[in-house]
């Protein structure tokens, strides 16, 4: 069994991001620029996005973070995207979801301008990512398609199945196994709450990507000799040992599963920092104006 260390990985990127963007600035070149939107105080955002802050630092990016308190209205939320649309220094940007439920993440993801969408949740991206065209792809997926293919570990041909038909990892990861490309050429198939035989259907994968949301859900008794398998999961789990009162869990019971796997990511340090990464990778990709003109 072999640990897909993703914190290791993403290091390593960060360190080529960074070297890149110093000949690109030597060249005479511009310093990419993302911005990020953080509504509100919850504590998983807050993290998330003082972890991209951090990671642009690190990559030797520009990095602004405009704050609302939750009780922001929807328009003025909207002009501010509209701003950051007409700033040319601002390369691209995010919107840390969740919103507040008074406002529309839908309204609000449309209005950001797709070519500024490193997140990858604008439709035209997620259209774009669906026939194969190039585009900004959602940082999770992306970041787990760079593990797989670091690691070489074998897709074509392999049954995969996606626990999960989430928008932001579920479509698009489904998306990324079956394209023409590698890794890619994988059988697909996507398992959720009205899959009949789920249970079934994880015995017979090569690949499962395990991204639900239920703490410990994939078990030894799912998962055959030598599959692979990818834990998406991060639920907030009370642990009265952590001095914060908390751990995080994946969706997989990793004791049990992983002496079953060939490869297997660890919650926390395995998908994760992948994530964060390629949000780096796609504000690059922008910077360098390589994908939208």
């Amino acid at each position: 069994m072999i640990l897909i260390d993703g914190k290791a990985v993403s290091a390593q990127i960060k360190q080529e991001i960074a070297a890149e963007v110093e000949q690109i600035v030597a060249a005479g070149g511009k310093r990419p620029h993302l911005a990020a939107i953080l509504v509100g105080h919850d504590g998983g955002s807050e993290t998330y996005v003082s972890n991209k802050v951090k990671a642009c630092e690190a990559c030797g990016f520009k990095s602004s973070l405009i704050r609302y308190e939750a009780d922001v209205t929807e328009a003025e939320l909207l002009a501010k995207v509209e701003e950051l649309n007409q700033d040319a220094d601002v390369d691209g940007f995010i919107v840390q979801l969740p919103l507040p439920k008074h406002i529309s993440e839908q309204k609000v993801i449309e209005a950001i301008d797709y070519r500024k969408d490193v997140d990858g949740f604008h439709p035209i991206n997620v259209g774009r990512l669906a026939i194969g065209l190039p585009c900004y792809v959602s940082a999770t997926p992306n970041g787990i398609i760079e593990l797989l293919r670091r690691y070489n570990i074998e897709t074509a041909g392999k049954k995969c199945v996606v626990l999960g038909r989430s928008n932001i990892v579920g479509k698009p990861m489904a998306t990324l196994m079956m394209q023409k490309a590698t890794p890619g050429d994988a059988t697909v198939t996507v398992c959720h709450s009205h899959s009949r035989d789920l249970k079934k259907e994880c015995q017979e994968a090569d690949i499962i990507i395990a991204a639900i949301g239920k703490p410990n859900f994939v078990t030894a008794d799912m998962v055959k000799e030598g599959a692979v398998v990818i834990d998406v999961g991060t639920t907030r789990v009370p642990d009265a040992t952590k001095k914060s009162g908390f751990r995080l869990n994946g969706d997989v019971k990793f004791d049990e599963v992983a002496p079953k796997c060939s490869f297997i990511t660890p919650v926390p340090g395995g998908v994760g920092p992948m994530t964060i990464v390629s949000l780096m990778k796609n504000t690059l990709l922008a910077g360098k104006k390589a994908i939208y003109q």
